[in-house]
């Protein structure tokens, strides 16, 4: 019972810290949760969460507010995140799927994780390498020349216009889409590179340098963004928002969030679409971002995660509200690839 009780005073601790920005008293923390004791307990339950390291007191006489450990402490004990409302939800399907491309997808994505969370949203490209050919569909422009596309579960569609050293017949292109698409479709891009390539050698005469010619621009497609790890960030602004709340210049973060090398090693452990995974203050992989904390999780059309999408902010932060929101997105987004 008393371990209980001083989990639900830490968490009455980080609630209010994070709505008020103020060090948190026994006395508002008694008036505002009805905790059903006493100041006076709940004083000494602030004295050991105090030395377990779990909250610190600023200055003296002053209430308490949590340490990194405490807010460590407050999230591995969720054990459900805020609901999203229906209107949220509504908001956030019909203001994704009203994307036109992936670019758009991912763009809105970004502007909508930072709007809901008012913190830094970071969304990562869907990685090629991992992704699968969903179709090859090929369109007569001349003669000789066609327009192959490459259609990808990741919903990148790669285009290419081929001059070809045979004259096109709709038989031929119908045995081209045919035999291409079998070597290929469902298969992921390096093994799809490799069906393709032996296909010339199974051809004969003159359809074998017409293969030739077409396998060329369809692996060079799809090796055009095999080592694509493009990263969009937004709501960089809302990070100054909070400067008070940061023991350094909030200079560094900001200079710090404009590397992309930064930017990937923060979305580096959100490898699967089914954790949200958060990292509170020197748990981060940067030392201009110890002020800070992430939360992150993977998305894809798939159960291995194609790319991950999160937020920065103060470790001031909402968590449920956060780790819900970052959740939401990845799923809507995740259900946006599968239908493409």
């Amino acid at each position: 019972m008393v371990e209980e009780r001083k989990l639900a005073v830490l968490r009455a601790i980080v609630e209010d810290y994070v709505a008020t920005q103020e060090p948190v008293g026994s006395k508002t923390l008694v008036e505002r949760h009805k905790l059903g004791v006493s100041p006076a307990t709940v004083r000494n339950d602030m004295a050991a969460l105090e030395d377990e390291g779990l909250i610190a007191q600023p200055h003296t006489s002053a209430g308490r507010i949590p340490t990194d450990k405490g807010y460590r402490f407050f999230v591995d004990r969720l054990t459900t995140l805020k609901a999203m409302s229906a209107a949220e939800k509504r908001a956030i399907s019909s203001f994704l799927e009203d994307a036109h491309d992936l670019d758009d997808v991912v763009q809105r994505s970004v502007r909508l994780l930072a709007q809901l969370t008012q913190q830094v949203a970071i969304v990562q490209y869907p990685s090629l390498a991992k992704s699968t050919i969903r179709h090859i569909e090929l369109v007569a422009l001349s003669t000789n020349r066609l327009l192959a596309v490459l259609i990808m579960s990741t919903g990148r569609v790669e285009q290419r216009v081929v001059e070809l050293p045979v004259e096109l017949t709709d038989e031929l292109i119908g045995e081209l889409r045919l035999r291409l698409n079998s070597a290929a479709a469902g298969e992921r891009i390096a093994t799809a590179a490799t069906a393709l390539g032996a296909l010339p050698e199974q051809a004969d005469g003159a359809k074998s340098s017409a293969y030739t010619v077409i396998v060329a621009s369809l692996v060079e497609a799809m090796s055009n963004h095999s080592t694509d790890d493009r990263v969009v960030v937004g709501g960089t602004a809302n990070l100054a928002r909070f400067g008070d709340n940061f023991e350094h210049s909030i200079r560094p973060m900001l200079e710090a969030l404009e590397e992309h090398v930064v930017l990937l090693k923060l979305l580096g452990e959100a490898t699967t679409s089914e954790t949200v995974t958060v990292r509170i203050g020197t748990e981060g992989p940067i030392d201009e971002l110890s002020s800070t904390s992430v939360v992150a999780t993977g998305y894809g059309a798939s159960d291995e995660a194609l790319a991950a999408l999160g937020v920065v902010g103060p470790t001031r932060m909402d968590y449920p509200g956060s780790m819900a929101a970052v959740r939401a997105v990845a799923r809507y987004l995740s259900t946006i690839l599968d239908e493409a």
